[in-house]
């Protein structure tokens, strides 16, 4: 008997609870994968239904959602065709990084494992997106780089920047103008006082700049650390 492959709906879904834990450690509710889904919590309960039965997740009421074992595997899959497909996107036919998040969303259901892996060969295998998230290896083995949010640096640490969330292109837009990219140098020099803007130099020689960032761009990028930092949380 011929095994069923799963919906695009229920590849999604896993893919979105995946990556919400990626880069933090506090599982998704209903509700936030709602959110992050674009659909009503009543399609999600209903969901999270189908996926618990199908050995997919572990839920109980009113509680957080999260993967099994299972789940985290076919996740990783479609984590790896997504990242592998904006890799291509920027590389090869030169969209903008704001540019790839939606196209990925539709290729990523309709093409082949063999395509996949021709392409990862292609691109060398990459390890690492435009924005920075690592693309899991063919195995599902993934290195997730050490690295903490801007926002939650003390004065004076230093590191470079190691990812920058594609949640939101309008950010990554702002980004491009400002040339704040992946790899920059960083040096946290404070806060503006009241709760004000995070005060940063980025880059290094001539092309190094002082910013005034907002908590929302703060948030959105991530710092591999050159000095220690007793208190960062990846939370």
């Amino acid at each position: 008997m011929k095994t069923s492959l799963p919906s695009s709906s229920i590849e999604d879904y896993v893919k979105v609870i995946y990556s919400f834990t990626e880069w933090q450690d506090k599982p998704i509710t209903s509700t936030q994968l709602a959110q992050r889904l674009g659909v009503a919590n009543s399609s999600v309960s209903e969901m999270v239904r189908k996926l618990k039965d199908q050995g997919l997740v572990d839920h109980q009421p009113y509680s957080a959602i999260t993967l099994t074992a299972d789940g985290v595997r076919l996740a990783l899959s479609m984590v790896r065709r997504h990242r592998l497909i904006e890799t291509f996107l920027v590389r090869e036919l030169g969209y903008r990084w704001d540019e790839v998040h939606d196209e990925a969303e539709l290729l990523e259901h309709a093409v082949s494992d063999t395509f996949i892996e021709r392409m990862a060969a292609k691109l060398g295998n990459p390890v690492r997106d435009p924005h920075g998230d690592p693309i899991p290896a063919a195995d599902g083995s993934v290195q997730v780089p050490a690295a903490h949010r801007m926002s939650d640096l003390d004065d004076g640490h230093t590191g470079r920047i190691t990812r920058i969330s594609d949640e939101n292109p309008e950010l990554l837009r702002y980004l491009s103008a400002e040339e704040i990219d992946l790899d920059a140098e960083v040096e946290v020099l404070g806060r503006k006082p009241f709760g004000g803007a995070l005060v940063v130099r980025i880059g290094s020689g001539a092309a190094r700049h002082e910013f005034d960032l907002a908590e929302e761009v703060a948030s959105a990028l991530w710092v591999h650390s050159e000095s220690r930092h007793p208190g960062c949380s990846l939370e």
